[in-house]
């Protein structure tokens, strides 16, 4: 296997990180343990590429993991930004910013009466779950296998991307009975779903899910799923808790309920909100959300949670976002990448199988069929992955260092980045084959 070109100084600041950062990095998917090698350091970026300290480009489908819908140091983010922090950075007391965004996304996604601001997503979905066992006054929580909400302590079982990656399915440091809380079923399965609330529905506070997985790679719900899920939540009186901290905003202006046309009882949201900056939120019904302090017994609080700043950043997304044809131009960037993808794949002898929807995709090496859930999922040829993946990289494409990660596309890209990349897989995966 080729290993990296030219990233002597990546290396050198990668070393000297591990001396004081844990793995040298502050997610650890970012560490490339999963392909044996070393992270590249990045040094700046814009639009759709970013630069190395070591001075290479390459067209970026990371994104940030999601948030850059816009693209990196969009200009009209950034000189709005430079007026914010002229004003300050924080001010630990509420700030028409915060209301004003609170519109946005009330008004984008039927199923909020109420949101409120928190910092990242794994505080939304924490946060969610806490409300939903207060609302209905029970403790156990059903998650779908292969969804990662985060790295709170019930909802790390099972939770896809990350722990896949790094082959640690769950965490010590999570008490065994937090983890009797949880019940794990696999995506697709409504006769799972079933049992499951045949089995301990008197006491299942909330089912929640990415309606839309993304974290084990990107997985479509089958026909008919969500929408049988809100009537078993219903029948049983628990809520449904869709975490669309990936989804919202990015495959449709009101997220994948909106493309489903499904409304659940709890939205989680993070990474396009905040435009770049860190941010999450929760948001639903007014009678549950009104169960959140200080109208209700719930509590939650945080120090900067509504920060200006990223309040600032995400308005001025919502609010491009929000034009004319937006998605629609997303939806045909996505489908010309992944459509001229696929012919290269089908040509060349080796089985790709790839999901894709408006600003997502993931190609799955070596799997038999389309994966509809996780263990399907995790049937793809990880070694040939690595190779991929560094083929891809030093032809200047970066991916996330994952199988089980989607690819995200932004409104940056342009037709010719779409080209490179498409010439550049041929090539990759002629050579392969």
């Amino acid at each position: 296997m080729r290993k990296l070109l030219n990233h002597t100084e990546s290396k050198r600041l990668f070393t000297q990180s591990k001396k004081v950062i844990p793995g040298g990095v502050n997610s650890p998917v970012r560490a490339f343990k999963g392909i044996d090698q070393n992270p590249i350091m990045i040094e700046s970026a814009m639009g759709s590429h970013l630069y190395d300290v070591d001075g290479n480009t390459y067209i970026d489908y990371v994104m940030s993991w999601g948030p850059l819908i816009l693209g990196h140091s969009d200009q009209e983010i950034v000189e709005t930004l430079k007026e914010a922090v002229s004003r300050g950075t924080s001010y630990g007391a509420p700030t028409e910013l915060e209301f004003e965004l609170a519109q946005l996304i009330v008004n984008a996604v039927p199923s909020i009466d109420k949101v409120r601001m928190v910092n990242s997503g794994t505080e939304a979905v924490m946060t969610a779950m806490r409300l939903a066992r207060g609302y209905t006054a029970r403790d156990k929580i059903i998650k779908i296998v292969g969804c990662y909400h985060g790295h709170s302590d019930s909802l790390l079982v099972d939770a896809g991307s990350g722990p896949a990656t790094l082959a640690t399915p769950g965490s010590p440091g999570v008490p065994a009975s937090f983890a009797e809380e949880t019940i794990t079923v696999p995506f697709n399965d409504i006769a799972a779903i079933n049992d499951s609330f045949e089995k301990y529905g008197e006491d299942i506070a909330a089912l929640i899910l990415e309606p839309i997985p993304a974290n084990m790679g990107v997985i479509l719900p089958q026909e008919g799923y969500l929408k049988s899920l809100r009537k078993i939540c219903d029948k049983y009186n628990s809520l449904l808790i869709f975490d669309e901290v990936i989804t919202g905003f990015r495959v449709a202006y009101g997220g994948a309920q909106e493309i489903y046309n499904v409304r659940p009882d709890i939205t989680c949201l993070g990474k396009i909100i905040g435009g770049g900056l860190p941010v999450g939120a929760y948001g639903g019904k007014k009678e549950i959300m009104d169960y959140i302090a200080p109208d209700g017994p719930v509590y939650q609080a945080g120090t900067l949670s509504g920060n200006p700043l990223a309040m600032t950043a995400g308005t001025v997304t919502l609010k491009r976002l929000s034009e004319e044809n937006t998605y629609q131009h997303l939806k045909e960037k996505t489908e010309y990448l992944v459509d001229n993808l696929k012919k290269i794949a089908e040509n060349s002898g080796i089985k790709v199988n790839f999901n894709s929807i408006t600003g997502l995709f993931t190609r799955f090496l070596s799997t038999d069929k389309l994966p509809t859930n996780y263990r399907e999922a995790a049937s793809a040829d990880r070694e040939l992955f690595n190779k991929f993946f560094l083929e891809m990289l030093n032809k200047g494409i970066y991916l996330a260092p994952s199988p089980f990660e989607a690819a995200f596309l932004s409104l940056a890209h342009e037709k010719d980045d779409l080209d490179r990349t498409i010439e550049v897989y041929r090539e990759v995966i002629n050579n392969m084959a």
